[in-house]
């Protein structure tokens, strides 16, 4: 006799809607939204070693850095399905330098903007590590129909609607957050949809893994650099283990479930720190402090940053409460 019951991400987002009388669904459509796009990225990421969507696309985004072919469609799809869906006015990509202001007539009542980064670690592409995709939800300020400013984009992190991320790995997880807790949704390919699978996740306030790319040690701050010789000459040696694959969104999974510390701090060449305040480090950071780690700049708390450009940086130490402690001692 079958005894668990299968829950669907439409299903739990209706439940969860339910309970707040006053919910217009608007934002649940979004997430359909998300959904749709995320099963076409899967597609194509599962098949990209049968066609021609690996390696660089020839040009470069606004970051200076090389883009993917799947980047390209990665952006395209989350676009459309967002711009199709009807339910948001604007959308802010890692791949683009300005706002996309969507005016079409679906779209005109609409008030959420949308923060993403298509296709996180892109450069592992070619490899076939894990790759994923971070999105942001916030409401706009400006009065519904007009154009979408820039006051309505750069708000701090403690304003998001939601936040969550999809990881294209072994199986493909959709990880989100709207202020209650965290639940992920595992993609079941046999009836098409994501399932719930870890319902209200909570990172361990202890953890044995480090994630830093140590091949930058020598650039950064000497408070860094004691933080990561302790986690090496710990007195019990297997006390910590660093994992680092150079994808956040892998980085950060790990760490999640299993506990741990992920950090991008800043170094000589990149000062003000490497990841995206919009994109990377406030999504993951309202799930990290949903799902009861710290989330800092090693100054202070990351969803508390006033944004000044839509590509802002900042520094991040992000994971298990007791490890982002002890860095922070340094």
């Amino acid at each position: 006799m079958r005894t668990n019951k299968v829950i669907s991400l439409s299903q739990f987002i209706a439940d969860q809607q339910n309970k707040f009388p006053d919910a217009s669904g608007d934002l649940s459509k979004i997430f359909r939204d998300f959904k749709f796009a995320a099963k076409i990225v899967n597609r194509d990421v599962r098949k990209a070693g049968l066609v021609d969507v690996l390696g660089a696309f020839g040009t470069v985004n606004v970051q200076g850095e090389e883009v993917k072919k799947l980047d390209i469609i990665a952006n395209e799809e989350f676009k459309s399905s967002l711009t199709l869906g009807g339910d948001c006015c604007a959308i802010i990509s890692e791949e683009e330098e300005d706002i996309h202001q969507i005016e079409t007539t679906l779209n005109q009542d609409s008030k959420y903007i949308i923060a993403i980064d298509p296709l996180d670690g892109s450069s592992n592409i070619d490899v076939n590590a894990s790759i994923g995709t971070i999105f942001s939800v916030y409401q706009r300020k400006s009065p519904v129909g007009g154009p979408v400013t820039m006051e309505d984009v750069l708000q701090k992190g403690i304003n998001q609607v939601a936040a969550g991320y999809i990881i294209y790995g072994s199986s493909t997880m959709l990880v989100f957050t709207t202020g209650q807790g965290v639940n992920a949704f595992t993609l079941d390919s046999s009836i098409g949809d994501f399932c719930l699978s870890h319902p209200n996740i909570k990172i361990p306030s202890k953890g044995n893994i480090y994630s830093v790319n140590e091949g930058n040690y020598d650039q950064f701050d000497q408070n860094i650099k004691d933080y990561i010789d302790f986690c090496r000459n710990s007195i019990d040696k297997k006390a910590y283990s660093a994992r680092y694959i150079g994808s956040m969104v892998a980085d950060f999974h790990r760490n999640l479930l299993k506990g741990g510390i992920f950090m991008y701090p800043s170094t000589t060449d990149s000062p003000n720190g490497k990841l995206r305040l919009m994109f990377e480090s406030n999504p993951m950071a309202f799930i990290t402090e949903q799902a009861g780690g710290i989330a800092t700049t090693g100054k202070g708390r990351i969803l508390e940053l006033e944004p000044t450009e839509i590509h802002q940086r900042n520094p991040v130490i992000m994971g298990s409460s007791d490890m982002v402690k002890k860095a922070l001692s340094y």
